[in-house]
């Protein structure tokens, strides 16, 4: 399973021109889930994905984790992270099939409003307008594997 998580000022996800999800301050997450993923590595990314210490302490460092931020999340699914890039033209068989994602998907989804977060989700499979106001930049890329 991958996460790209960026640090945002605000992001928002419109599908057929009506916005159907904002954020301010927090973390927009596009997140990918390949063939053999299981649900323990999406429990264990959502971990990663809550514990993630990137906001800046008093002293500039990157040190405060998302809950004691303050910030909220969008998740947003997206098998094009798995493209093989061999060739000009990407292929996407390391994707695993929306049968299998979606329910990891929604389980990552569940497990950050377990802990806490305010949560905003994009439409599983849908053709989304994404927008952010990144800040930093900050931009973090985490794999979980088995």
């Amino acid at each position: 399973m991958r996460a790209v998580i960026t640090r945002v000022l605000s992001a928002s996800v419109t599908i057929d021109g009506d916005r159907c999800a904002e954020i301010g301050k927090g973390f927009l997450v596009l997140l990918g889930v390949r063939n053999g993923d299981t649900k323990a590595q999406a429990q264990k990314i959502a971990d990663k994905i809550c514990g993630l210490r990137i906001f800046e302490d008093e002293n500039g460092k990157m040190n405060i984790n998302p809950k004691d931020a303050g910030a909220q999340l969008l998740i947003v699914s997206q098998f094009t992270l798995y493209a093989d890039c061999s060739s000009r033209r990407p292929g996407f068989t390391e994707a695993a099939r929306p049968e299998v994602s979606e329910p990891l998907y929604e389980l990552v989804v569940k497990e950050c409003r377990d802990r806490g977060f305010e949560v905003q989700t994009g439409s599983f499979g849908a053709d989304m307008k994404v927008e952010s106001i990144n800040d930093g930049p900050v931009t973090i890329v985490l794999d979980v594997d088995a």
